[in-house]
């Protein structure tokens, strides 16, 4: 849990809006906290960038693509962003949709393997996702465990975290700058190769999730295939 002297640090300038009850997780540039909605009781997620990242230009630049790319969408299995806010630091507050469950990483360390109609529901329901994001011509390019939730409430499978989603061309491809993003154990090859992407790339990650999903590791962590 962050100290009372972090969460005055990271969230200066919105305390008047939003009463902060404690942190649910850390990603590599972002803090996630817990927090309620003064005016309307309403208990969200607050996402916001860590101290240390405030200065770096790219990290900035991924978290602000996020806010961008989340205000418009809308689809019941793509976490939805309330607002977004300027912090008196220059750093930017996402307020989103609080999820009441695990991500799928989580699951799976603490169930191995699932049930073949979950992993059909989770597959199905992000595949919709994805179909939706395509259309909009936005490849998510970073699809794994980590960044799939299933939210008990609603009993749906939710897809998060667009800091390095991005819009295609006009011919429907992402054209890569030699520099490769993502999580390799999920990448397609031509992700990895920093070639163009569509957004099958998107569902080859998706079918390697599929494959944990059902058989509780990596398809190369087995000793065989």
């Amino acid at each position: 849990m962050s100290t009372d002297r972090d969460l005055r640090m990271n969230l200066d300038g919105i305390e008047d809006e939003y009463e902060i009850i404690g942190e649910l997780g850390r990603g590599g540039i972002a803090v996630v906290y817990l927090a309620r909605d003064r005016e309307l009781g309403r208990e969200v997620a607050i996402k916001v960038i860590r101290d240390q990242y405030l200065q770096d230009p790219e990290a900035m630049a991924r978290f602000e693509r996020e806010a961008r790319t989340l205000a418009q969408l809308q689809h019941p299995n793509i976490i939805t962003l309330y607002t977004a806010r300027r912090l008196t630091s220059g750093g930017l507050v996402l307020v989103m949709q609080l999820t009441r469950g695990l991500s799928l990483r989580e699951t799976l360390r603490r169930e191995g393997a699932v049930s073949f109609a979950r992993a059909e529901q989770v597959l199905r329901d992000i595949a919709g996702a994805l179909a939706y994001l395509h259309r909009r011509g936005v490849v998510h390019r970073d699809i794994k465990p980590e960044n799939i939730f299933f939210d008990d409430a609603s009993n749906r499978a939710l897809l998060s975290d667009f800091g390095i989603a991005k819009a295609c061309d006009g011919l429907g491809n992402v054209t890569m700058t030699g520099i490769v993003v993502g999580t390799p154990a999920y990448m397609s090859p031509e992700q990895i190769d920093g070639s163009q992407l569509d957004g099958r790339s998107d569902l080859y990650s998706l079918g390697l999730v599929g494959w944990e999903l059902l058989a509780g590791q990596q398809p190369w962590e087995g000793e065989n295939l």
